[in-house]
């Protein structure tokens, strides 16, 4: 029987990759939408034959017997949303960032625990074959314990956070939002909206909580951060060097730049050389084969993994509540260290 999967949140996003990903995918059926905006629930239900149209949040998971939903609301909108749903007996796919203050970050994984249901973010690359792969060299002790990483990502959306139309976006059936992207007071900007892909991938692989940061950042003509720079460490003891441009051109696109020391070796990650490598102290080293495509960022891919879980099958949650609420905690404190320009102690 194919899952039962409802979405809330019927903007840009959802329309261009969430509901046709999961209309095309085997095992799994996207029944129902809810929006606040009754005339956009009917546009988007006549254009993708979607039947359940909602809303109302509770409406809909009182009626459709939903395995999983997900949750595509604004930045600030995903904490009700997401425990609603939970507390419903769903899976949740919450999109990126999870939540934008550390109390929503952890009352959602709470409530997924409370809950046995998981929790998954799509920061996408985090579900790619290699990074599972580097995430079990780190949790073999290939490099011994993480002493040091350094965290680097641009993207090329320079009109996204400057709160002009994105210009990739100029046939699809929305287009992202001002007040979602770049807005300072609804958490628009680079941390939130693009960094939070590399923290989460960082998180996963090197297993790292934050303990403290401290950040400056270059604002968009908006407000928003297009550059951040910060310093944090982690619980235990290791130091990130943490960096984010939006202003990548737009040929070049986006790349991850992570590197991962510990007291055995290193990793080294680039999406956008197609690299991956573990180089180690007693030169037993490991360089992984990938293509350009391998590289990419795959929107779809994460969907697919939820769609999967929703399912029954067994799949690796590589970006579950756990690592959402530590993105979102450190990001945080991220964003106040850079308005108090001060180091922010995370729980502080």
């Amino acid at each position: 029987m194919s899952a039962r999967i409802g979405l809330v949140g019927a903007g840009w996003w959802a329309t261009f990759n969430h509901i046709p990903t999961i209309q095309d995918h085997p095992g799994a059926d996207l029944v129902a939408i809810c929006d606040l905006d009754e005339a956009r629930v009917a546009e988007v239900g006549e254009a993708f034959g979607i039947a359940g149209r909602y809303t109302d949040l509770a409406a809909m998971l009182a009626a459709e017997n939903l395995d999983g939903v997900i949750v595509s609301t604004p930045h600030v909108a995903h904490r009700a949303p997401a425990v609603m749903a939970l507390e419903a007996g769903c899976h949740v796919m919450v999109e990126k960032p999870m939540a934008t203050t550390a109390e929503d970050g952890w009352a959602i994984t709470d409530a997924a625990t409370k809950a046995g249901k998981q929790v998954l973010v799509p920061t996408g690359m985090n579900f790619e074959w290699f990074s599972i792969k580097a995430a079990g060299w780190v949790r073999d002790g290939r490099i011994g314990e993480v002493r040091h990483a350094v965290c680097q990502m641009g993207s090329a959306l320079s009109d996204l956070f400057a709160g002009e139309p994105m210009m990739e976006t100029t046939d699809h059936m929305y287009r992202p939002p001002v007040s979602t992207w770049a807005d300072p007071k609804r958490a628009g900007g680079y941390g939130w909206g693009q960094l939070s892909h590399a923290l989460a991938w960082l998180i996963y692989v090197a297993d790292l909580r934050a303990e403290s940061v401290c950040c400056m950042v270059g604002r968009s003509k908006t407000g928003v951060d297009f550059y951040d720079a910060a310093i944090a460490r982690a619980v235990g003891g290791a130091t990130i060097a943490l960096s984010g441009a939006s202003t990548v051109p737009k040929h070049v696109g986006m790349h991850m730049d992570i590197r991962v020391y510990g007291t055995e070796g290193m990793i080294v990650f680039n999406n956008a050389t197609a690299t991956l490598e573990l180089r180690r102290d007693d030169k037993a080293d490991e360089v992984v084969s990938m293509t350009s495509e391998d590289g990419e960022y795959d929107g779809a891919l994460p969907v697919k993994v939820f769609a999967r879980l929703c399912a029954g099958e067994t799949v690796e949650n590589a970006a579950d509540g756990q690592n959402g609420a530590r993105v979102t905690e450190l990001l945080h404190a991220l964003y106040r260290s850079a308005e108090t320009e001060t180091l922010v102690t995370i729980g502080s």
